[in-house]
């Protein structure tokens, strides 16, 4: 009799809902939906914040370094040509230090880097 007293304790105290407890049947209305509406306002505020930092500040910021990086290698494309015409069409030998260059073990196409351009890099196949 003990248990069964025990028992049908246990399933009353269960079966009453605690005041801390929300249900989602609950949700009248009111402060969730206040909230919803706040966090969409926040969040087209926000995208429209950005957007504008995009436009006016990153795209137009983009443009100016690239016309920058564009007369700087146009400078250093003269220069260059001008070092060609001083030394007969061709850049001067660049200094043979022992660290430049180095290969321990050759590559598996070659001595020349894989990247290799013959205008900018030394060849290095001509050494052997």
């Amino acid at each position: 009799m003990n248990s069964l007293a025990r028992n049908a304790a246990r399933a009353t105290v269960r079966a009453v809902p605690r005041g801390s407890r929300k249900f989602a049947t609950d949700a009248t209305g009111g402060d969730y939906f206040a909230k919803r509406q706040a966090i969409q306002e926040h969040a087209q505020a926000s995208t429209e914040l950005w957007r504008k930092i995009s436009y006016y500040v990153a795209f137009p910021s983009i443009i100016v370094c690239m016309a920058w990086v564009y007369n700087v290698e146009q400078e250093h494309h003269a220069h260059e040509e001008h070092e060609k015409e001083l030394h007969g069409g061709k850049l001067p030998e660049a200094p043979a230090y022992e660290y430049l260059n180095r290969r321990v073990k050759p590559f598996p196409w070659g001595n020349n880097s894989l990247f290799f351009n013959a205008e900018v890099n030394k060849d290095m196949e001509e050494e052997e």
